[in-house]
């Protein structure tokens, strides 16, 4: 039960920033950066997709190993590199293949994903514990 907890600690954290980072942040951003290759609106079941198989995968490769060395440095380091590798294997993809792709989209998605991946990784190691009552 502590892999669902820290499943939902890390959706949540990652849902909650990504969509801060989606909507307020970076969105003019994103809309300036990729023009008319971004959609109007976003294609809700790939997004829920993507979020589902991806914090299943921060669990599995990030958070797990952290809470069998009970280390919330790895948690954040295994998470940062886990995103690091996922969003870099996404914007190079599309760098190398779509005219219209810039090396600032990609640099900056790339840290935002790490940055994301790391932060949620932390949240669903502190709420593995607390559910465990560490």
């Amino acid at each position: 039960m502590s892999y669902v907890a820290a499943y939902i600690g890390a959706l949540i954290v990652f849902c909650v920033l990504d969509y801060i980072w989606l909507t307020i942040v970076a969105k003019d951003f994103y809309q300036m950066q990729m023009g008319e290759l971004m959609a109007i609106q976003v294609k809700m079941i790939p997004a829920v997709i993507f979020y589902l198989l991806y914090l299943l995968g921060l669990v599995i490769f990030a958070i797990s190993p952290a809470l069998k060395e009970q280390s919330w440095t790895l948690a954040v380091s295994l998470g940062l590199l886990l995103g690091l590798i996922a969003y870099a294997s996404y914007d190079l993809t599309n760098m190398a293949t779509l005219k219209e792709w810039s090396i600032s989209l990609t640099l900056v998605d790339i840290a935002w994903g790490a940055f994301v991946s790391a932060m949620a990784a932390v949240a669903g190691f502190y709420a593995a514990r607390i559910f465990a009552g560490n």
